[in-house]
This record gives C-alpha cells, sequence and structure tokens, in this order.
C-alpha cells in the first residue's frame, strides 16, 4: 500500500513538471526570415529615379532643353506659347549656318530671343526693304516669301528696317559673330538693333516644335 502511494506521488510529480514545462511553439518561417524581395525592390525603384534624375539634368543642361516661344518676332513660321526643343550641343561640333533657326541669349535685356541666322563671321549684310543681300547677292528666303507677297500685293513693303542703321553702320559681320533677324521683319528686335550677336550667346538650334500636338513638327533650316 505504502508502495502504491510513493508510485502515485511520483506520477502527480511528473505530471505536474510536465505541465510546467513552458511550451515552444514553432516561429513562421517568413517570421524567421523575412522576405527581402519588397526591400529589393524600393531600392531598384530608389536606382531607376535618380538614374532618370541624373539624365534629365544632363538632357537638360547640356544636350537639349524646352523653350516656349513669347512675342510675334518669329510669325508667320512660329507663334507665342509654341513650345520648341533646342538643340545644345550642335555648335559644339560645328559652326551655326545662315538660314537656322536659333535661341540667343541677350545680356542686355535679360531675356532669350528666338531669331533665324542671315549672316555669318566675314559675311557682309545688306537690308533694304524686302530684299537681303550677302555678300552683294539677295538671299531666297522662302521661309517668309508668302507674306512678301501679300505685303506686296497690297502695295506695302513686309519690311520697314533696314540695314546698316546710324547706330551700326557697318554691315560686315566680325568672326565669331552672327547677324540675325525675326522672320516678323517688321515686328522684330535683332542685329538691326542689338548688333551682331557672339557665337557664345547662342544657346542652341531650334529642332522641334513639340506643343501645341497639333502643331508638332520638325523645324525646316533653309
Amino acid at each position: 500500500m505504502e508502495q502504491d502511494k510513493q508510485n502515485q506521488n511520483r506520477a502527480d510529480a511528473a505530471e505536474a513538471t510536465a505541465v510546467q514545462e513552458p511550451v515552444v511553439s514553432e516561429t513562421p518561417e517568413s517570421e524567421q526570415n523575412p522576405p527581402k524581395k519588397k526591400k529589393s525592390e524600393a531600392k531598384e525603384w530608389i536606382k531607376a529615379i535618380v538614374v532618370a534624375l541624373v539624365l534629365v539634368i544632363i538632357i537638360r543642361g547640356f544636350l537639349f532643353e524646352p523653350f516656349i516661344v513669347d512675342g510675334p518676332s518669329m510669325q508667320p513660321n512660329f507663334y507665342t506659347g509654341e513650345r520648341v526643343i533646342v538643340n545644345k550641343i550642335l555648335y559644339d561640333i560645328r559652326d551655326p549656318h545662315p538660314g537656322e533657326v536659333v535661341v540667343l541669349k541677350v545680356p542686355s535685356q535679360n531675356r532669350d530671343f528666338i531669331k533665324r541666322i542671315i549672316a555669318v563671321g566675314g559675311d557682309t549684310v545688306k537690308v533694304d526693304g524686302d530684299t537681303v543681300t550677302v555678300n552683294g547677292k539677295a538671299i531666297s528666303e522662302p521661309y517668309i516669301q508668302a507674306a512678301i507677297d501679300h505685303a506686296h500685293a497690297q502695295g506695302s513693303n513686309y519690311n520697314i528696317n533696314n540695314f546698316p542703321t546710324e547706330q551700326i553702320p557697318d554691315g560686315k559681320v566680325p568672326q565669331g559673330y552672327v547677324f540675325v533677324m525675326g522672320d516678323n521683319r517688321s515686328n522684330s528686335q535683332d542685329s538691326r538693333m542689338i548688333g551682331y550677336v557672339p557665337l557664345g550667346d547662342i544657346i542652341g538650334r531650334a529642332d522641334v516644335i513639340f506643343w501645341p500636338l497639333n502643331k508638332a513638327e520638325w523645324i525646316n533650316h533653309y
């Protein structure tokens, strides 16, 4: 009997010990090793954004830049509010050519102009009414010919601002400069007033009209 009681006590003690033993549950594998996929994706997105920003800075700062046309000086070919893409690297490769449309800085007015190159360094230019001569030869200007014809049909000249002037009596363009005019000859502030433009003040060539979309096109250079 005493033996049975001892055995019972041992069983009770064992049972108590078993109840008091801490229960250890298995940690889910997802909690032991959190997925790194999300972190990895976030890193890739950050890298892509940084690369994109760097490219934008490089492209905008050194290669191409958008500009907004402001004013009537280049009508009938460009109008206020149109947006153009300017090629900023072209003239690092070669010199500007007559007939090209360029965006240039005008430090005296603290603003940018869009104009057309008429003559380059070494050329002698003269503007007499609607006849523009470079080195003694009248140049063809198909980009404003329709406007000139329309003005003549009305019995007037398209252009009323001639060159050289009293302020700029020498019609020979110095080396390292260009002579520019707006296509709207009677309503354009250009080299006839501001003088010859240093090559260093040319921001670049206007190559594309990209806005508004219904007028999007490559710009012709003659």
